[in-house]
């Protein structure tokens, strides 16, 4: 009789607790439940910690305390609701404003990689819900909706994106190759949040009429010293773009990026201490026991045999969008795109079916919040910072929809 691992039954066990968030009168945070389930399955020796060590991805580690160093700063400072409010006075209304959000946030999560952009812009958002009186559920679910859909379209918009443009399968030109391919559809997606978001939050979009009030930089200093790490952090995308489109190899990837967007905080402000202390530790500890735990549940060789035996065609378009949306709801979207690559020989795929894995783990993102990254550093970023909170009903109510029809229009281009 084939049973699962005890791994998988600690994952399992995991997700149900993120999803209810409450055990009794207790309330968990996501980083506990994950802390917990990484304890777990080394103190029952399914992974020793040597081998859970190395299943760790510094690279990731290392972008997130970077980025959130910057993104603590910016909200220290004042700046970064300064440029919000420069950007986003534009909007007279909910319905212009949640469409700025979804259209300027996705645009720029296709460069700046959308968990960066999840890391600077919910404190944006809680600012803008609370000085605006808009429900703050209706702005991370725009940013969260907003960073995954526009990171598609871009190889470098988010992790998984840029491990199957770097893996060589979409010849020289991965830029063009995404635009041509998942530009188009990606817009329709984005329309297509804003509607979801209009019909379920119809309530907030009545008869609203926003009246922007002018914004001063708290910290003129810390502002300037960030202006210095943002021109840094573009400048070190810009190269990074150009050396993996030339195929140039550097040894340059986003921890690099990460760093020299934070040396100028690090080294020439007086607040660096407290900049540090303030950041979301407890993403970063989820983070890490996100890679242990799923490194677990790898090694226990459990996913691989159930893929081998499911009896699938793992290289057709359906099941390329199936199991990579449902997929990475279990595992996480960057370990099932690993897992794809390592399963399929796609050297032999056409690209769109290539683009279909893109599309369809990314977009897995918008079903639950476990489903991408981006949404639990916005989740856990929101309620450390105001208290505000999305349930796993939250995210669902809207998410399970928009991702059906996303993978719809993304299935329906990629099939022309």
């Amino acid at each position: 009789m084939f049973s699962a691992p005890l791994s998988v039954i600690v994952l399992a066990i995991v997700f149900v607790l993120i999803a209810v968030r409450r055990v009794g009168t207790l309330r968990l945070q996501i980083w506990q439940v994950m802390l917990a389930g990484a304890i777990a399955v080394l103190l029952t020796g399914q992974i020793s910690p040597l081998t859970a060590i190395s299943y760790v991805d510094p690279t990731v580690i290392v972008f997130l305390l970077g980025i959130f160093v910057v993104g603590q700063a910016l909200t220290e400072s004042g700046y970064m609701q300064y440029l919000s409010y420069r950007l986003f006075r534009r909007a007279k209304s909910v319905d212009s404003l949640v469409l700025l959000i979804l259209f300027a946030m996705g645009l720029a999560s296709a460069f700046l990689m959308n968990d960066t952009l999840a890391i600077i812009g919910t404190p944006v958002m809680l600012f803008f819900a609370a000085r605006e009186r808009i429900n703050p559920k209706l702005m991370l679910m725009a940013l969260a909706f907003a960073v995954t859909i526009g990171s598609v379209a871009s190889p470098i918009g988010n992790p998984q994106n840029l491990l199957i443009a770097s893996s060589g399968l979409l010849g020289a030109e991965p830029f063009a190759t995404f635009f041509a391919r998942l530009a188009i559809p990606t817009v329709i997606n984005l329309l297509i949040a804003f509607a979801l978001l209009r019909l379920f939050y119809r309530d907030e979009f009545r008869g609203r009429r926003l009246a922007h009030e002018s914004i001063k930089i708290k910290d003129v200093k810390l502002a300037g010293i960030c202006k210095i790490s943002l021109s840094l952090l573009v400048i070190s995308i810009i190269a990074y773009i150009t050396t993996l489109s030339l195929k140039i190899d550097m040894g340059f990837n986003l921890a690099y990026i990460a760093v020299i967007s934070a040396a100028p905080i690090l080294i020439l402000s007086e607040k660096r201490a407290r900049i540090v202390r303030d950041i979301d530790w407890g993403t970063i500890v989820f983070f890490i026991a996100l890679f242990i735990l799923v490194g677990s549940v790898w090694q226990s060789g459990f996913i691989n045999t159930l893929m081998q035996g499911s009896g699938i065609n793992f290289d057709s378009m359906p099941a390329i969008f199936g199991v990579s949306i449902i997929g990475s709801q279990f595992i996480s979207n960057v370990p099932m795109v690993l897992l794809y690559l390592k399963l399929l020989s796609l050297t032999k795929l056409p690209v769109a079916a290539v683009m279909a894995l893109a599309a369809g783990s990314t977009i897995a993102g918008n079903m639950f919040i476990l489903g991408a990254a981006s949404n639990v550093i916005i989740v856990q970023n929101a309620e450390k910072r105001s208290g505000q909170t999305l349930t796993s009903l939250d995210f669902a109510k809207i998410g399970i929809p928009l991702t059906i029809l996303s993978a719809l229009v993304y299935w329906a281009f990629l099939s022309l």
